[in-house]
Parts: structure tokens; sequence; C-alpha cells
């Protein structure tokens, strides 16, 4: 029998042997959540492998980037083929899933979600590595020196590495800095859309009095870890343990750890706030901004040149501008240097109007006025004679060349002719100060030196037309068309009517009456608020009322916020609701396990 017995033994040992080579190491930490004091600590350095304690980075960063605006709770996730092909633990999420920010924090932190989590990651970071990138930069800021992580869920990957005292100061950094979100660490169970979720750390939360949170982690390579932190009376502690061998040794060994917290720990200690890491966002994140930075400078586009005039055109203006007043008022301007002046200034003007957005010195040469002229005596014509019967039954064309004849009489008349023409509509008698004498740069067009011609025969000594002796150039050499005889036997007249409408000036537009915005008051039935308790700031207090705005829009939306100030802190409260409101907000704000009281009139 006793062959037997040492056979039995050596089998056992060769069973037990290789499960005692895996287990994984043992690390602890306990310390004070108020002042950060260390009050135990064992192999707490050692970068171990963390687990689902990842996901406490995770869900930093998460609110991290909610209270800053980067998205809210509502926005929607697209979960992609690497969060759904995360193994369990799982929320069951599916590749193109649309899920709300909320549901997938509830699962991270409540479930231990590995699909939740990496979604997380991915709609934060861009793709898993770009989260780790942010992950990493945060624990360096938190003076988490043992830590570098490689995913945002804690599965067992090479590098992927934390400590107990790492993820102790992870915890106390949730504590502190985001303590609208903490509650959720202490919740039994939550609705995750997909489905209900039931917290991983639940035995452990019911069987230990004053525990509130925080997480749990487990893989093959880590054992059972976990982090939670506990309060009684004045006291608060924090610790971590890593290596455990099942769930029950863990949670006892965590009770042991925290018993020796609160009896090592002052009734009265300081409390130390940890600092708030500096934000950085996504577009100022050294990774994206090299990603983004284009790696060819783009060619600067050609600026528009300003518009430039005729500079000896200009310098020729000037110059006779100046000694208009010195020119002999006897001098006449040339017709061809007139033409061509008031072409030149017709060039610069269309363009000035072309490009007045553009500035510059011919543009504002070319927009200088031209000095007045002196007041001449203007000739008008008796509008009760008859004008000749080849004028008035002339075509578009022939009544043209007719202006254009009765303003070359009108220059006869000034040089000294005789009286003008009877088809002169008005002439002027042009003195010195008409302006600069032009001089053509170019060679006049040949229709230019036609029509001049034309012109010339078509007027006598006496300034008069004569048919007989030169006749018109322009011949019409088919029929005109019956319309085009019917407008020139009785052209329509213009009606002065549409002179004087557009002479009128626009009617006023009737002044707008003041527009009255109505705010919610706490008169006419909205004397209810409800109250959230009472915080060390006002700062804090206003944190916390948006942050709970936020998360109930439907029922704090219309509620006014206000900070009231007690002798034991601030108090945050929201104003100007009905009754209803009030009570159906307290019970939203009451299944949220936060703290809420129904204040009345």
């Amino acid at each position: 029998m006793r062959w037997v017995r040492d056979g039995l033994f050596v089998i056992l040992l060769t069973l037990i042997a290789p499960i005692a080579a895996q287990a994984a190491p043992y690390a602890a930490m306990v310390m004070d959540m108020r002042s950060g004091e260390v009050l135990y600590s064992k192999n707490a350095d050692t970068p171990l492998h963390p687990a689902s304690l990842t996901k406490m980075m995770t869900l930093y960063i998460t609110f991290q980037a909610i209270e800053h605006g980067e998205f809210s709770l509502d926005s929607i996730v697209t979960v992609t083929k690497h969060a759904a092909s995360q193994p369990p633990s799982r929320l069951g999420l599916r590749p193109g899933q649309k899920i709300a920010v909320r549901y997938l924090i509830r699962a991270a932190a409540i479930k231990s979600a590995n699909d939740a989590a990496a979604a997380l990651g991915d709609y934060i970071g861009g793709s898993e590595e770009g989260f780790a990138a942010r992950m990493n930069r945060t624990a360096r800021q938190l003076g988490m020196k043992n830590t570098h992580f490689v995913n945002a869920n804690g599965l067992t990957r090479k590098g992927h590495l934390s400590s107990a005292h790492d993820m102790t100061i992870m915890g106390r950094h949730l504590f502190f800095d985001y303590p609208q979100y903490y509650n959720i660490f202490s919740r039994r169970s939550a609705d995750a859309k997909v489905r209900t979720v039931y917290s991983t750390n639940r035995k452990f939360l019911a069987a230990y009095k004053g525990a509130d949170g925080i997480k749990t982690g487990y893989t093959s390579a880590s054992g059972f870890n976990l982090t939670a932190s506990a309060q009684r009376g004045n006291k608060r502690i924090i610790a971590t343990v890593f290596g455990g061998t099942s769930t029950a040794q863990r949670n006892a060994k965590m009770a042991d750890l925290l018993d020796l917290g609160f009896k090592r720990a002052p009734n009265r200690a300081p409390t130390n706030r940890p600092r708030i890491p500096q934000y950085i966002a996504p577009a100022q994140s050294p990774m994206l901004m090299a990603n983004l930075a284009p790696k060819k400078s783009p060619r600067p586009e050609i600026r528009p040149s300003a518009p430039t005039a005729d500079s000896d055109a200009i310098s020729m203006a000037l110059a006779a501008a100046v000694q208009a007043d010195q020119v002999d008022e006897s001098t006449d301007i040339p017709e061809d240097v007139a033409e061509g002046a008031q072409d030149n200034a017709a060039d610069t003007q269309d363009v000035v109007v072309a490009d007045a957005g553009t500035l510059g010195i011919g543009a504002e040469i070319t927009a200088s006025p031209r000095p007045q002229r002196n007041p001449r005596e203007i000739q008008v014509a008796d509008a009760t004679k008859a004008l000749p019967a080849e004028v008035t039954k002339a075509t578009p064309l022939a009544q043209a060349q007719a202006h254009d004849a009765a303003v070359a009489a009108g220059k006869a008349s000034a040089d000294g002719s005789e009286e003008p023409s009877d088809v002169q509509l008005a002439s002027y008698e042009p003195g010195a100060s008409d302006g600069p004498k032009f001089v053509q740069s170019t060679q006049p067009q040949p229709e230019t030196m036609e029509l001049a011609e034309a012109h010339t025969l078509d007027l006598d000594q006496n300034g008069k037309p004569d048919s007989a002796k030169a006749p018109s150039s322009f011949v019409q050499s088919t029929d005109p068309q019956p319309e085009t005889a019917q407008m020139a036997a009785a052209p329509e007249k213009r009606k002065s009517e549409i002179i004087l409408a557009a002479l009128t000036p626009p009617a006023p537009t009737p002044a707008q009456k003041p527009r009255v915005v109505a705010r919610v008051s706490s008169s006419g039935g909205r004397n209810w608020g409800v109250s959230l308790g009472l915080f060390g700031s006002r700062f804090a207090a206003e944190r916390h009322m948006l942050t709970t705005a936020l998360m109930e829009s439907d029922t704090l939306g219309e509620a006014l916020r206000k900070v009231a100030t007690r002798k034991t802190g601030y108090e945050a409260n929201f104003v100007g609701m009905t009754q209803d409101m009030a009570q159906l907000a307290c019970a939203r704000l009451e299944s949220r396990a936060m703290d809420c009281k129904v204040v009345g009139p």
C-alpha cells in the first residue's frame, strides 16, 4: 500500500507544479484617499498585467473628452469591426451597430465588456494605436511611472503592463477629477441598451461595508485583480491587489487590506487633491499634428494685380488740370482729342468698376474728378419747330447720323460759323477751361474716318444739311421690314411717368416691432425645485449641476441653475420648476444613484 500512496503523491505533484509555476505574481498597495499617504505596499511598483483595470484609464479619458466638449453622453458611436471582434466579456456589439456613448460607459464600467471599451477607444482615438498613444500620454501626466498601454480593454498583449501603485493613483484620480461620474462604479446593474448588465464587483460591494467601487480585472496571465475604495466615517481608503487566485480569495484579501488601511489612517487628514492633468485637445496632440502636417508646402496663389491706367494720359491730365486756369478761354479742344480723352476715361472707369475691391494708385487717380467747366449758355432747340421730313422719316441708323451731325454743327458754331441748324438739339460754346489738350496716341480706326467724312459732307457752309450735295455714305440696300417702317413712322413717345417713378425715393421700411423673449420664471406655479446636496466649492457645485443638466436634459432642460451659499458649503439647486417636474427629476436622478431632494414653496 505504501507504493500506492507514494505514486499518488507523485501524481499530485505533477499536476500541481505547473499550476504553481503559472500563478500570477502578487502585489498590493493601500493608500489614504484623502491625503495620498501610502499605508501599505508590497511589490507595488513591479510592472504586471493589469487586465481589465485598464478600463479605468479608458473611462477616465472618456470622461475627460466629454467634459471638454469633444462629444457628449448622447453622441452616437458606430461600432468598428475591431471592437465587435473582441473576446468575452462582451456586450454583444455588431460591426456597424450604432450606440450612444452612455451605454458604452455603463457596459465597460459595470460589466467590464471588452467590445464596449474597444468601441470607445476607436471612437476617441480613431484606432487602437491612436487611443493607446493618448492613454500613455495621460498616464505620464498622472505620474504612472511603470505603466504602458497597448489597448483599451486590458486583454493580455506584449508590453501592456502596469503596477499596483499606478492603478491606485488611477483610481484616486477618477474619484477626485470626475466625481460626477464616480457613482457608476457602485451600481450593481444598469441598462446598456443591448441588454441589462450586472456588475462584476457586486459580490464585494454587497459584502464589505462602505465599499463603492471601483474595478475588477482578470486574465490567465494577471490573475484576479481589483482596485477598490470604501468610506467609513471621515476616512476613505483605496487599495489595489494583483495576482489573486480566485474571486473569493481576491475579495477576502481586499477586505484585509482595507481593514488595515482604516486601522492605520488618522481620523483627520488633509485633503490633498491630485493635480488634474493638462488637457490636450486632439488637434494639439503631437501624434495627430504629425499625421496632419502636409508633406509639401502648397504653392501660394498669385495675388491679383491692381488695375493700372495709361500713365502718359494721367500725367497729361494732371498737368493740364493744374494749368487750366492759365489757358485762354478762346482756345478750343480739338474734336479728336476730346473723343480720345473720353475713350480713355471710359476705359479707365471700366477698369475701376471691374475690380473695385483692389485699390491702387491708378484707381485713385482715374477716379479723381475733372475741374468744373465754366458755365456756358446752353441753346435748346425750339420744340415747336418742325423737323425736316428727312429726319422724321429716317431709320434708327439715320437718326443716329442726324444726332452726330447736330453735335458737329454745334462745334462748328463754336468756331465762329453761322447760327446752328434746325436739327441742332443743344449746343454750347466751349471755353478755355474745358480741359487739357490730349494727343491721340493711335491712328483712328477706318470706321471713325468714314463717319467723320460722312458728317462733313452732310453739312453745308451754313451748318445746314444738304442731301443733294452729299448723299449719305450709308444706303439701305433692302426694303425695311413692316415693323421697322411702322416704328419709324410713329415712334413711341417716352412716358415721363417712368422717369418720375425712378426719381421717387423708396418707401421707408416699416420699423420692426421689438421681440419679447420670455424666460422661465420661478412664479406662476414654477416655485418648486430640486437640491443636489452640498459641495465644498462653488465651482464644484456649478460643475455638478452642469453635468446633471446634460444627463437629464428632458427633465431639467427648462429649470434654472442656482448655487446657494450655506454655512456648511455650497448647495446646488435647480429652481423654476413645477411640482410634477421636480418630483420626476428627482426620481430620475435617484435611479442613477444620485442624491436629490425636492424643495417646495
